[in-house]
């Protein structure tokens, strides 16, 4: 089992910044890739930024360059630095790791609202 536990979310006017953390307890962090994903109001759920158990981060094509995923693992935690937000940024953010055992087990955090005004 892993728990997930986001803050860092708010309002913020374009041009923007806010940082998002996610605080991860009961498995092996080190051993996760962890992601954050995003859902709009009407949309699906989307990747925005993953993080894997060597340091390779991979970004949707509409924040790149503008979005930094980063994790210590010594304080069990992902980060999402969000740089340049834009209103089309508004969504839930939400922390995701996946724990690698037979099979691939998806746990998620309760999600944190980032509005962005214009």
């Amino acid at each position: 089992q892993v728990q997930l536990v986001e803050s860092g979310g708010g309002l913020v006017q374009a041009g923007g910044s806010l940082r998002l953390s996610c605080a991860a307890s009961g498995s092996s962090f080190s051993r996760n890739d962890m992601g954050w994903y995003r859902q709009a109001p009407g949309k699906q759920r989307e990747l925005v930024a993953l993080i894997t158990i060597s340091g390779s981060t991979n970004y949707a094509d509409s924040v790149k360059g503008r979005f930094t995923i980063s994790r210590d693992n010594t304080k069990r935690t992902v980060y999402l630095q969000m740089n340049s937000l834009k209103p089309e940024d508004t969504a839930v953010y939400y922390c995701n790791a996946k724990v690698y055992t037979s099979r691939v087990n998806d746990y998620w955090g309760q999600g944190t609202q980032v509005t962005v005004s214009s």
